[in-house]
C-alpha cells in the first residue's frame, strides 16, 4: 500500500517521531505504529490532518498522484 510508504517517508523527511506525529493526530505512538505498518485503516480525519501537516494532498498521500 503506497499511502503506508509515504505516511513514513513524510515523517522521516520531517524529522518526525511516531510520538510527535501521534500527538498532532490526537491518538497514541502505539496506535499510530500500527498505521505506519498498516495493521489499522488510517481514519479520514487524520489523513487530512495529515495532509495539513505535510502540506500535501491526500491524493499524493494516498499514492493517486505523485503531485505533492
Amino acid at each position: 500500500m503506497e499511502y503506508i510508504r509515504r505516511m513514513r517517508d513524510l515523517r522521516e523527511d520531517s524529522d518526525y517521531t511516531q510520538e510527535y506525529v501521534a500527538s498532532v493526530l490526537g491518538t497514541s505512538q502505539t496506535m499510530y505504529a500500527r498505521y505506519e505498518r498498516g495493521a489499522n485503516e488510517l481514519p479520514i480525519r487524520h489523513l487530512i490532518t495529515l495532509c495539513d501537516l505535510y502540506h500535501v494532498t491526500a491524493d499524493y498521500l494516498l499514492g493517486i498522484s505523485d503531485k505533492k
